[in-house]
């Protein structure tokens, strides 16, 4: 099962392997029963190797490129041709090496053990092959006890430099639980313990990557951005971290996501640079490998696409070959994400001491190309004769005596080490782990029975364990593994600037991190960062712009979330805050001001002793009150006369009081309401109009009386209209509407009402009457009244003397009931302080309607026309002028 297993690995990966280690594959299965192991074939591939008490594997990406042989005309498949070397790989080598001495000198770190390793060439291609090598060992026949069992050849593996890669090697490995502590695999997919149960990496993974990414958006305002991945678990997985974790994270969206073509596709290449010249996209993040990547950026520089914002991930973020005049008029300003740079004291000594004769090894391609082809590679020149298969090599002949320090060389450089720093942490993760498994105590052991791991017997899937307790500090920077077999992530945030002079400089401008207590943090020193702007200021990119208080955002339809509208607030709503997503309302007593953005106390509104309409109706009434004053003044002073005698002056008198009443109740609806005024206002009006109308009623009665008494046999009719009978009825009738009002206030008082429904904006202060009940039998009672009066009067309009006073009543009457029927619709159509209005309109109007025309005509006469203020005048016998 496990054998099928891994040659599935192998066709899904499409290597052509020369060799079947069935070796390997015995020793780690319990399936067969052979007391030995033969190797099938050797596995002859670029390497560096050195013996000790535990040995340590390594993969390194040494040669680029590699040219499959022609397969048809062989019996059997052989290996690639490795070519195009590669330093920073052959670096990467030399840096593990270097290392593991290090260890070896330390005497507080394995002490008594010494560290060996076997470092091979991936060639790019050969990444399996070369760990199925590293796990089962290159001696022809190993000997082994019952089942087949033994301890593996390494027992790590620092490597590889590719996710791709990784994830096919874990996932063999990892049915071992053989340790894979990769120093450049970023994919998130590898963070599955279930697949990947034996994978470790110093390197963070594309899911904080992707993060870090989105904090710097989220930082720069940036909401709106494009995205191009390459097509491979790198950019795909990268891909489908922006897309999940953008909106929640960093409130943008993408607009749009393209994927680079394998190889030079022009028209794909074509076309998508022009989605990306036509966006309004101003941020472009590019999560590809830097071949990829120049296959890009040579289509922009052709369509000439400028005023980009480019941020780079790791893969190629430090691409010298994009760092040229060339390509900086277009990638110049861009902001990177870097693996984290650190020191290593001693390195650079290390690496001067490459020279091929201190690098010798006999057996014909078993040394990392020797250190021939590094040579031969720094020097242009090439050894005599030249190694078999290679064809770079040229020009005079290598004596290997050239000085190494001599040259300008990459090699040597050690002020950026990026993922040396990776690798070097990787090893040393390994030993701090070999170390405290070997210094486990017996009967303490973390193993079955409290067993510990033997020196003479280690098994990988006990380092696996350590492996995922191990904590040290190495420069400050803290190392341990999570659950996932993922680092503290740390990355280097890196800014391309272009100088006066043409040259180009990568600058660090800040990091990006997560700590155990302080969660992900953002550091960036935005007065470093180059911006290839007119400007010189971070560019604008939103697919819109910001919704300002008072507004909310309305999604456009069929486009992403970061595009819509910015729709006004309704009125009595409001937004505070820049981008809000929904309005709210204000407060009962609150309105949204003109600008929507805050709320306003609302607009009081009632009859106001301040505004024009009030200051003209109370001064009305106070009018109507001194007129009142005044003709009760002239009525007193002519008391006497009979003009005020022969109309019952008790009963004048009286009734100028009642109308000064109504004048002055009048003013209780003016003014905000009260509690007090509210229930006053009403009992005052009616009683006061009621106390008016009950003494011209009786007036009306005492005036028919005293008409009937004058002929024959009527002078029994004065008995019923003596002075204490007239006081009664005005007393009684008086007293019916306290009655009504009493029962009315008892029952539903009238109260203070904040009315919100003639208009949203303001609040209506009014008197709610509680009782409309109430109310209309109030106003009926006083109308009951009125009609009999009028109606008495009318009966004794023709009355025969010269001054005939129910003539006046029905004409007082006549003008009372006119306006009180044109009150009652008015009223009820009168909105909040108006219908207020109304009402004391009504009041002012039937009040000087009746003063003018009961108390007018006698006033005149009294004052204009004394001569006619005689008894015989009056009763018709007098001349007049």
């Amino acid at each position: 099962m496990n054998k099928s297993r891994v040659m599935r690995v192998f066709l899904d990966n499409k290597f052509h392997l020369p060799m079947l280690y069935f070796c390997f594959s015995s020793a780690v299965s319990s399936s067969l029963y052979s007391s030995s192991c033969q190797l099938q074939k050797q596995f002859h591939q670029n390497g560096m190797h050195k013996t000790g008490d535990v040995i340590l594997g390594g993969l390194f990406t040494v040669n680029l490129f590699s040219a499959d042989p022609d397969l048809a005309l062989t019996s059997e498949p052989q290996l690639p041709t490795c070519y195009s070397f590669d330093v920073v790989g052959f670096r990467q080598a030399q840096t593990m090496a270097f290392a593991i001495e290090e260890i070896n000198r330390n005497s507080n770190l394995l002490p008594n053990v010494t560290l060996g390793y076997s470092l091979y060439d991936n060639c790019l291609q050969l990444g399996i092959a070369a760990s199925l090598s590293l796990v089962s060992g290159q001696e022809e026949q190993i000997t082994l006890e019952e089942r087949c069992r033994g301890t593996p050849s390494v027992l790590g593996i620092v490597g590889d430099s590719s996710s791709t890669r990784s994830i096919a090697i874990s996932s063999l490995l990892g049915l071992y639980r053989v340790p894979l502590v990769s120093y450049f695999a970023t994919c998130s997919c590898l963070s599955d313990r279930q697949k990947y149960p034996s994978f470790f990496r110093t390197i963070p993974s594309d899911a904080f990557q992707v993060n870090a990414m989105i904090q710097i958006l989220k930082h720069f305002g940036w909401t709106w951005a494009g995205l191009i991945i390459s097509d491979d678990d790198y950019g795909v997985h990268a891909a489908r971290s922006f897309h999940s974790d953008l909106g929640p994270a960093g409130g943008g969206c993408l607009a749009y996501t393209e994927i680079l073509p394998w190889g030079d596709d022009p028209a794909e290449l074509r076309r998508i640079v022009d989605v990306m010249r036509k966006s309004t996209a101003r941020v472009v993040i590019v999560f590809a490998h830097k071949s990829r990547t120049i296959n890009l950026m040579k289509e922009v520089v052709r369509q000439n696409v400028t005023g980009l914002q480019w941020m780079a991930s790791e893969a190629w973020t430090l691409a010298d070959v994009l760092q040229t005049p060339h390509f900086m008029p277009f990638l110049g300003g861009t902001l990177g994400i870097a693996i984290r740079r650190g020191e290593i004291p001693g390195l650079r000594d290390y690496l001067l001491k490459t020279r091929p004769d201190l690098h010798h090894d006999n057996t014909a391609g078993n040394s990392m190309v020797r250190v021939t082809r590094f040579w031969e590679h720094t020097f242009q020149c090439r050894f005599a004769p030249p190694p078999a298969g290679w064809v770079e090599a040229g020009g005079e002949l290598c004596t290997g005596q050239e000085v190494l320090e001599n040259v300008e060389t990459e090699f040597l450089d050690v002020s950026n080490l990026r993922p040396e720093y990776n690798v070097y942490k990787a090893v040393y993760a390994l030993a701090y782990a070999l170390d405290e498994m070997l210094q486990c105590e017996p009967g303490r052991g973390p193993f079955s029975n409290n067993t510990c791991a033997h020196l003479q017997r280690l098994e990988p899937w006990q380092l696996v364990h350590y492996l995922e307790k191990v904590n040290f500090t190495t420069f400050g920077d803290q190392v341990s593994f999570d659950e996932n077999g993922d680092t503290l992530p740390i990355y280097d945030i890196i800014n391309w600037v272009w100088l006066p002079d043409g040259r180009t400089k990568v600058q660090n401008v800040g990091e990006v991190k997560r700590s155990a207590f302080k969660g992900e943090e953002l550091t960036l020193d935005e007065d470093k960062v180059f911006w290839n702007f007119e400007s010189k200021q971070p560019p604008r990119s939103v697919c819109s712009e910001s919704c300002p208080p008072g507004t909310r955002m309305a999604r456009k339809k069929g486009k992403p979330e970061c595009c819509f509208d910015c729709v006004s607030c309704s009125e009595g709503k409001i937004s505070n805050t820049t981008d809000s997503m929904e309005c709210t309302s204000c407060p009962e007593d609150f309105w949204s001001s003109p600008q929507h953005d805050h709320c306003v106390p609302k607009k009081t509104e009632f009859l106001s002793y301040h505004e024009p309409l009030g200051i003209c109706l109370t001064t009305t009434s106070l009018l109507g009150t001194f007129i009142c004053v005044v003709v009760l003044g002239i009525f007193i002073h002519h008391h006497k006369t009979p003009i005020v005698r022969a109309n019952n002056s008790e009963l004048s008198f009286l009734l100028l009081v009642s109308l000064k009443l109504c004048f002055l109740c009048s003013l209780l609806f003016i003014g905000r309401p009260r509690l007090w005024t509210c229930q006053l206002r009403h009992a005052a009006f009616g009683i006061s109009f009621v106390l008016c109308v009950s003494c011209i009623l009786v007036k009306t009665m005492v005036v028919l009386a005293v008409f009937r008494a004058s002929k024959p046999g009527g002078e029994s009719n004065l008995k019923w209209f003596g002075a204490m009978q007239q006081r009664g009825t005005v007393l009684l009738l008086t007293s019916i509407q306290a009655a009504i009002c009493i029962a009315w206030l008892v029952s539903a008082s009238p109260m203070p009402h904040k009315n919100t429904q003639y208009h949203n904006d303001k609040i209506v202060y009014e008197c709610a009457v509680g009782s409309t009940v109430g109310f209309a039998v109030l106003l009926g009672y006083i109308g009951l009244l009125a009609v009999l009066s009028f109606l008495l009067a009318f009966l004794a309009r023709n009355l025969p003397d010269s001054f005939n006073e129910a003539k006046l009543i029905t004409f007082s009457m006549l003008i009372f009931c006119a306006v009180w029927v044109a009150f009652v619709p008015a009223y009820i159509n009168s909105p909040g302080k108006y219908a207020d209005a109304v009402e004391v309109f009504a009041i002012l109007a039937s009040s000087f309607g009746l003063l003018v025309a009961l108390f007018g005509p006698k006033c005149y006469m009294m004052l204009l026309r004394p001569e006619r203020n005689t008894k015989k005048a009056i009763m018709g016998r007098g001349t007049t002028m």
